[in-house]
């Protein structure tokens, strides 16, 4: 086996396992896409935690955009339900999607796609069994967002 060959499979296992390691703490992660259609105003996305146990780690929204998103931040309202869909807590966030001195993307991507993760800045409640995220632009079709997603960390 030639140096390179050993050179290309440490790197790779190294990789493996820290994609792996990076994981062991995520509790949830599902991501909504919009397949080509714009983000609509009436279009509310739904994450179902019936089956998540222990909502009492950080929480995190994702905004996948692409340079024909032309808005420096997005409004999203997150809802939270219980089991009998009555409404738990409903806040608006700011998610900052461009820097606001350098006006450069924010968040990891490549081409003109990034992803954006942003910190819910309070804990959902443990009687959570759904999350709905609404866009809260004002607008009736939100051109440029290709993906929202939610996650939750281990605590």
């Amino acid at each position: 086996m030639t140096v390179m060959n050993k050179l290309l499979k440490s790197v790779l296992f190294s990789l493996l396992l820290g994609v792996v390691s990076c994981n062991e703490n995520r509790l949830y992660e599902e991501f909504h896409s919009f397949q080509d259609t714009p983000w609509a105003e009436e279009d509310s996305v739904f994450f179902d935690l019936s089956d998540v146990d222990g909502i009492e780690g950080q929480s995190l929204i994702a905004v996948k955009y692409n340079e024909n998103y032309t808005y420096s931040n997005c409004y999203i309202r997150v809802v939270e339900r219980d089991s009998s869909k009555t409404v738990v807590q409903s806040k608006l966030l700011n998610v900052p999607i461009f820097d606001s001195k350098s006006g450069l993307p924010l968040g990891e991507g490549f081409g003109n796609t990034y992803t954006k993760y942003d910190t819910i800045p309070y804990q959902l409640s443990k009687a959570t069994k759904e999350v709905i995220l609404i866009q809260y632009m004002r607008q009736p079709e939100l051109i440029g967002i290709e993906a929202v997603g939610l996650k939750l960390l281990k605590p």
